[in-house]
């Protein structure tokens, strides 16, 4: 038994008809190399013989009574991978636009909570376009809860349940599995009283932290008053932060990772991830130009980043930090405007880390959190105020070698991310063997004409790569009033040095 971290459960707390909370995938297999097409019953035999692999797939939620604390994970009595996988024969239709057309519709559906939180549909006849000619194959549709995973962490669960080889292993027989005995309504309600005298203990930690993040953001207001540069502050109305409906579209681009890696080369001290923000931020600049949206203000990301490699805390769930970042939309030079945002970034790499997300959801009960959401949704606050931040991005790394499934090749995966009220827009990035995929899921009654954005990844790669020749050294580093945020930072140094002295006395 296993209680859910406060991040984890306001993943459940914040779901609603309109906002499912699953992070999906879309995973294409090339089977034109099989003696015999892949059969959906050796589909379920093989899924069942890895199951071990992934413990959470056999875990159900178990709630507290009178919602006295988050929910536990407990093993599932019940379990049948029956009630977790569908089968689907696109027949006459197997291309990828009704491929992604009913991803998209399955996307829209929530995962039922009487069991464990996640659902794989099979979908057979499907052809994939290739240069050679079209091949058989088959795709895997995925959903798991973001209560259980996180976007890099579903990666990791991908690559354990595929396999690394070409040649189809056999078939192991599952291995023996006797779920645990149910907890007693009296055993969580006990625990659940046992946590909350455990809570007093977390609040001076969570404090100190909380103190110094809030008074290294009143410093910085005040310092905004001076002629120094602040990007981070507010993000500017946009088309994308208006309430959303139920619907849904998968819209994915890739680009070759070679092409990214000579811009990162030519433009210098840059990161391969700062000209995927650039690629993405293009793309938006071009969308909101053909929709006839305001260009003249910088559109602002949240960009989450996974701290697994520094804290491994926990073997699933969610494990991020994040940062809110200026993607330079405003700046009319494409490759520019990726200088730019390595700049912002690096300006905001250090206030990521005041309290990551597992330690802000502690000091803002879920919940707390789901209530400010839904009042947040409901009062209109992002389309009466500006919003805190246009969109998120995230960048997942994938394996840049080929990944097989019974000896049939995965070839193209596309991944979604759930959308919330008043963020009708998020894309993700994923690498898997040379190649890039920007992945976009949106709301088509909030982003019209997106399937646009396709074409204008590709437009925006070649925009940015026509700048190149052109741009100065110094283009796009120019930072106003450079003394003064040399200035600040030392004003800033200063006075955080006071009050972590102060704080750590009070501590002691």
């Amino acid at each position: 038994m296993r209680q859910l971290s406060e991040l984890d459960a306001s993943f459940l707390y914040l779901e609603s008809e309109t906002t499912p909370m699953h992070i999906g995938g879309v995973y294409l297999f090339d089977a034109s190399g099989l003696k015999a097409p892949l059969a959906f019953s050796t589909f379920v035999s093989y899924l069942r013989s890895r199951l071990h692999v992934v413990p959470l797939f056999r875990q159900k939620l178990k709630e507290i009574p009178l919602r006295l604390g988050r929910p536990y994970w407990i093993d599932d009595p019940g379990f049948s991978i029956e009630r977790h996988l569908a089968y689907v024969n696109l027949g006459e239709h197997g291309k990828q636009a009704s491929l992604m057309a009913l991803a998209s519709r399955i996307m829209e559906e929530p995962l039922k909570r009487d069991r464990p939180l996640w659902h794989i549909t099979f979908v057979d006849g499907f052809r994939i376009d290739d240069p050679e000619g079209e091949k058989q194959g088959f795709a895997l549709i995925v959903k798991l809860h973001h209560a259980a995973i996180d976007a890099f962490s579903g990666e990791e669960i991908m690559g354990k349940l595929l396999e690394y080889t070409p040649e189809p292993r056999p078939i192991a027989p599952p291995r023996p599995w006797l779920a645990r005995p149910e907890p007693s309504e009296e055993r969580v309600f006990l625990q659940a009283g046992a946590n909350m005298l455990k809570t007093p203990m977390q609040v001076a930690s969570l404090a100190y932290s909380a103190a110094e993040a809030t008074a290294r953001g009143l410093v910085k207001k005040q310092l905004q008053k001076l002629p120094v540069p602040f990007p981070l502050f507010t993000a500017p109305h946009s088309p994308f932060n208006r309430q959303i409906t139920a619907n849904r579209r998968i819209v994915s681009a890739s680009v070759s990772l070679s092409r990214l890696k000579a811009i990162k080369a030519s433009l210098g001290d840059v990161t391969l991830n700062d000209v995927v923000l650039g690629l993405c931020a293009e793309t938006l600049h071009r969308y909101l130009e053909q929709q006839g949206g305001d260009t003249d203000k910088s559109l602002v990301a949240m960009t989450p980043i996974s701290v697994r490699s520094s804290s491994l805390r926990r073997a699933t769930g969610n494990q991020m930090s994040a940062m809110l970042l200026d993607l330079a939309t405003s700046e009319p030079n494409p490759a520019a405007r990726i200088r730019r945002i390595h700049q912002n970034a690096v300006e905001s790499e250090p206030y990521r880390e005041a309290i990551a997300a597992d330690r802000l959801t502690e000091l803002l009960p879920s919940t707390l959190l789901a209530l400010s959401a839904r009042l947040y949704s409901e009062l209109q606050v992002a389309q009466r105020y500006h919003p805190l931040f246009n969109l998120p991005i995230t960048n997942v790394p994938g394996p840049q070698v080929p990944l097989f499934l019974q000896g049939a090749r995965l070839v193209r995966q596309y991944n979604t991310a759930p959308l919330f009220d008043s963020l009708g827009l998020v894309i993700v990035a994923v690498s898997y063997q040379g190649q890039l995929t920007l992945n976009f899921t949106l709301c088509p009654d909030v982003v019209p004409d997106g399937d646009i954005l396709n074409e204008l990844v590709e437009q925006s790669l070649g925009g940015i790569e026509e700048c190149l020749p052109d741009l100065g050294p110094d283009q796009g580093l120019e930072t106003p009033n450079g003394n003064s945020q040399n200035l600040t930072d030392e004003v800033l140094g200063v006075l955080e040095g006071m009050l972590k002295g102060g704080l750590q006395r009070f501590r002691r």
